[in-house]
């Protein structure tokens, strides 16, 4: 998992881990550009090791480089900009997370205080933001600025929230404690889904609401780490899930046995089961995105979203990110295969058993930390990050159709390319994009904008 980090100042970070060090950047063309992108399975049993449309958009839209087609590239129509609201968040907070249910959204962030932090959230509603509640403090509570908590909304009116606890005095050792609270004003210790007792890390969660009242947390999980040397090819990342039903979590479920050690992980629920995104690590040091889906009680053999064939000696942190609706996914991920810095989405529509191929969204300088919301006709929206030069970046959006049709981009805000900056968000509550992202401001302040969308067709 993450390791220590150090800016380079122009947007893209060394990241100093047990596998390696480091070096991403940005480069290559401009605009939104289509791609391949394929699956295969691997080899061998689990624990086998194998390794409104309108105003938004271009008038007759085309998946490739502007120009790319025969005649004149259609004129962009001017794309209205998401609009800052005031944010709930107090001075000093970072680390911001989205979640949304039958129209509330809810913002979560870490509080810094005197050598201690807090997990704390808000919750907007018809008649404006709550005041926000904190969840869980001390000094205890392990802050990272990619490793970041979430809160969210379960069926029934409870919540669910998970952060990250040291366990020791190693600099990274902690646990992962989710917490479930009947009304999201009183909130227990939390439990553990991992039950190891290993002083490793333990993270990257991502929290999957079931339509019962209870979720599925999966991580990932650094146990294998504990009293070995480097050399040893035992030592290797794994991605686990666990249920939490009102009786607590049940036994820990092992998805993949060696895995990229410190990127986000992400995961949806669709009409076939649950399907998790997460960054892989072959024992050729490709780190690829690659897929797990559960049927029932079930979960399938992992298989590759795309061929990208990034090989990197270290993690990149920078995990894939997952939307969806019934059975209908979009996907959006970074890579840097071939030495060329890319954002790519594509979407399914049989729960993630298949993709379309890839559209390229980025703008030629990014250096990723996506997310992406799905949008109630099938579109999508995502966001990312740019290198702007002199240390700075923008957050950037872009929305796609379904038949990979891209608008064009927009700015949601500029921030320093440093990794203060931490990951932007992105929900859909009702009508109105939200968006959230760490300003660079001193102190820094978890800031938010929204956008709503156009009609009458959204």
């Amino acid at each position: 998992m993450t390791g220590g980090t150090q800016d380079s100042g122009d947007g893209r970070f060394l990241s100093r881990h047990r596998h390696g060090v480091v070096l991403q950047g940005g480069g290559g063309t401009r605009g939104a550009t289509s791609d391949g992108a394929g699956g295969g399975l691997r080899n061998g049993g689990m624990n086998m090791r194998r390794s409104r449309l309108g105003r938004w958009f271009l008038v007759g839209l085309v998946s490739c480089a502007p120009g790319c087609g025969r005649g004149r590239a259609p004129r962009e129509q001017p794309v209205p900009a998401p609009s800052p609201r005031p944010s709930p968040a107090p001075a000093g907070s970072a680390e911001p997370d989205l979640a949304a249910r039958d129209g509330s959204v809810v913002l979560s962030w870490l509080a810094r205080g005197s050598g201690t932090y807090a997990l704390q959230y808000a919750v907007l509603e018809d008649d404006g933001w709550s005041a926000h509640r904190t969840i869980a403090s001390g000094e205890s509570l392990f802050a990272n600025w990619a490793d970041f908590p979430s809160v969210v909304p379960l069926a029934g009116g409870a919540m669910a929230a998970h952060w990250l606890r040291k366990h020791g005095p190693g600099k990274f050792a902690y646990d992962v404690l989710v917490a479930r609270s009947p009304d999201g004003a009183s909130w227990p210790s939390g439990s553990m889904p991992h039950r190891d007792g290993v002083a490793a890390e333990h993270g990257f969660v991502s929290l999957v609401p079931d339509a019962s009242g209870g979720l599925t947390a999966v991580w990932l999980d650094g146990r294998m780490f504990a009293g070995k040397e480097e050399s040893d090819p035992s030592v290797q990342t794994q991605l686990r899930a666990a249920d939490l039903r009102s009786g607590g979590f049940g036994d820990e479920m092992l998805l993949d046995d060696r895995v990229c050690d410190c990127c986000q992980t992400a995961a949806v629920r669709t009409r076939r089961g649950m399907l998790v995104a997460y960054r892989d690590r072959s024992p050729d040091e490709i780190r690829d995105i690659w897929l797990v889906r559960r049927d029932g009680d079930r979960w399938l053999e992992p298989y590759r979203l795309a061929a990208d064939g990034w090989l990197i000696q270290g993690c990149p942190v920078n995990g894939p990110a997952l939307a969806g609706r019934g059975d209908s996914v979009v996907v959006a991920w970074f890579t840097e295969a071939g030495d060329t810095a890319r954002v790519q989405v594509a979407f399914s529509g049989d729960g993630g058993a298949s993709f379309s191929r890839s559209v390229r969204v980025d703008e030629g300088k990014p250096f990723g930390r996506v997310d992406i919301a799905f949008l109630p006709n099938g579109d999508a929206i995502v966001v990312w990050m740019e290198t702007t030069g002199g240390g700075r970046a923008a957050v950037r959006g872009r929305r796609l159709r379904r038949d990979l049709g891209a608008g064009p981009a927009f700015s949601v805000a500029t921030t320093t390319a440093a990794r203060a900056s931490g990951f932007p968000r992105v929900t859909l509550a009702g009508e109105t994009v939200w968006f959230a992202w760490t300003s660079d401001t001193d102190p820094p302040q978890v800031q938010i904008a929204s956008l709503p969308l156009p009609g009458p067709r959204r």
